[in-house]
């Protein structure tokens, strides 16, 4: 049940970790007419004959770079995107003329077809098959770091349904080796890392310790009313051993999660398998969540970890590695891509309230 508080809610909240982020909570506006992102129809066709990820049409794509098993009963397998976005086999100078500079579109582009099932999402995966599909990704960013000193920064993201970017139905995932660090990543560990400096203290640890133990009551100066009232854990959708679920106080999406470590972390490639097993399922039960509360929601998820270079040794005790995941329940307007301003009209903290409260089998 929404907090009625939350009703007329209008304030513009900062990023504690990238402050130059902000977004507006505007609740009010949901309440006017608008056009929301449809859910995405999928198939429930385990094979689809003309589909090119479909088990039994492997020679429709470029040939496999690896699989999970085994490739001839793969049950997860890597292949070179046909279209990629960055490539290693043509190699130009980069280059500069008046104040303009371009540096050669050098990398790696692969794709990860997740699963054999054509039409299986996500939370419908089982924990064993999520676990490997995050150790595919780990051992695979491991290679492509370790291929070539040019790289920089691999990421790894899931693009599913149209608004979010996805081209084919059939469940998969995108791996990008790169020669720059993205401006976000880049921006997240500026400052974090003058955070560190600072206070001493790395700002991911420092936010889910707050999650887990703030409660604070703020009253107005003059009048002496409740201007808010945080509880303990008003934030966190799901703690397990070693990681936690938390709805971000200054969500750029409504639905938005992320998931961090508990463990000090920077880097995603030092995760461990017992890590994974227990990552696993909580990414499975969130998505599980997210289904029950947004049905056929379509979303984006990424992973953020430390890039690779001696430049970035210095961020190891700020940065923390972390998954952050999109749903994609609205489009963005003019005012948004005007302003820089991301605009929620969900509370947060109902989100976060909705998403805990979810009864899980």
């Amino acid at each position: 049940m929404e907090d009625p508080a939350n009703n007329e809610l209008r304030e513009i909240r900062i990023n504690p970790i990238v402050p130059t982020e902000s977004v507006l909570v505007s609740t009010a506006r949901g309440l006017r007419p608008r056009k929301d992102e449809k859910p995405f129809e999928t198939s429930s066709e385990s094979r689809v004959e003309k589909c090119p990820f479909c088990k039994g049409n492997e020679d429709k794509t470029p040939p496999t770079i690896s699989s999970w098993p085994n490739e001839d009963e793969w049950s997860i397998r890597i292949v070179e995107n046909l279209f990629p976005v960055l490539s290693d086999r043509q190699i130009s100078k980069n280059l500069s003329f008046g104040l303009q500079h371009v540096i050669d579109g050098y990398g790696r582009h692969e794709v990860v077809i997740d699963h054999d099932n054509h039409s299986i999402h996500v939370d419908q995966m089982s924990q064993d098959h999520l676990y490997a599909l995050f150790k595919t990704y780990r051992d695979r960013m491991q290679i492509l770091y370790s291929s070539d000193s040019r790289i920089k920064y691999v990421l790894v993201f899931k693009n599913f349904g149209p608004a979010a970017g996805a081209s084919i139905a059939h469940t998969h995932s995108q791996i990008v080796a790169m020669p720059v660090v993205p401006e976000n990543v880049a921006t997240e560990l500026q400052h974090s890392f003058a955070h560190y400096e600072k206070y001493n203290q790395n700002i991911f640890s420092h936010l889910v310790d707050e999650a887990l133990t703030f409660e604070a009551t703020i009253y107005d100066r003059e009048s002496g009313e409740v201007r808010r009232k945080i509880d303990v854990g008003q934030y966190v959708i799901e703690k397990t051993k070693r990681f936690i679920a938390i709805k971000p106080f200054a969500s750029r999406f409504e639905w938005e999660v992320q998931i961090y470590p508990l463990f000090s972390q920077a880097d995603y490639l030092e995760c461990s398998d017992e890590d994974l097993e227990d990552f696993a399922g909580l990414l499975k039960r969130t998505m599980l969540r997210l289904n029950k509360v947004i049905g056929g929601a379509q979303y984006n998820y990424f992973l953020h970890s430390i890039p690779h270079g001696d430049e970035f040794k210095k961020h190891a005790a700020s940065y923390q590695w972390h998954l952050e995941i999109c749903p994609r329940t609205s489009i963005p307007t003019g005012f948004e891509l005007g302003s820089g301003l991301f605009v929620s009209t969900v509370s947060p903290e109902d989100a976060a309230k909705e998403l805990r409260e979810v009864k899980i089998d």
